[in-house]
Formats: structure tokens, C-alpha cells, sequence
């Protein structure tokens, strides 16, 4: 695994933590955590776009964010969840692939363009 694709999936992580830090903080030392992640979530992020495009990095930013915060409502904070919500994650999960499956055909035939 690429160390770019690390610090994906570490601010995909850390993004889901404020998120819930979000609906749970309540104490100015709670709300100092999840600013702390915050600024360290978005220090990590453009370490990420170094090496992968950052169109990918966002999408798959915002693309776990969002699934990650919606299966969050559901199963932590008891929203509702329908086969409307489910049909949008599928489409949002596709378009996350779609991008770096184009990106990595963009790699390829730029090599293929440097031989």
C-alpha cells in the first residue's frame, strides 16, 4: 500500500472522529479535542494529495465521510435508513472507484506516451 493511501484513510479516520465529536461534545476540553483533530485532519489531508490527485483524495474524502456520517446517524444516533439513502451510497461508492480507476488509466497511458 502506498504511503499516500495511508494518510487517506487516516483523515477519512480522523474526519469521522470530529464528526462525532460533533454530536458529543459538550465540555470546552471535548470541544478542544475535536478541534485538535480537526486542524490534525486537514494537516494530514494535503500530505495525501502529494502523490495521488487531489480530485481522488477529496472524493474519497468526502465520499467515506459522508457514508461513514450517515451509517453514524443510523446505528449510533438512531436515524432512520431507507433504500433511498442506500441507492445514494452506492452511487457515491461508485463514483469514488470510477475516479481512481480513471486516474490509474491516466497513469498508464502516460507511460505508455513516455516510451
Amino acid at each position: 500500500m502506498n504511503k499516500a493511501w495511508i494518510y487517506v484513510a487516516l483523515t477519512c479516520l480522523f474526519e469521522l472522529i470530529w464528526v462525532y465529536g460533533f454530536n458529543e461534545a459538550q465540555t470546552w476540553w471535548q470541544w478542544g479535542l475535536v478541534i485538535g483533530v480537526i486542524f490534525l485532519d486537514y494537516h494530514i489531508l494535503p500530505k495525501a494529495c502529494m502523490t495521488i490527485p487531489t480530485g481522488t483524495v477529496y472524493a474519497v474524502f468526502a465520499g467515506i465521510g459522508t457514508i461513514g456520517t450517515v451509517l453514524m446517524d443510523v446505528y449510533l444516533f438512531g436515524a432512520s435508513f431507507s433504500l433511498g439513502k442506500a441507492l445514494f451510497i452506492l452511487i457515491i461508492v461508485i463514483g469514488v472507484i470510477g475516479l481512481n480507476l480513471s486516474d490509474k488509466k491516466e497513469d498508464i497511458d502516460a507511460l505508455k506516451g513516455a516510451a
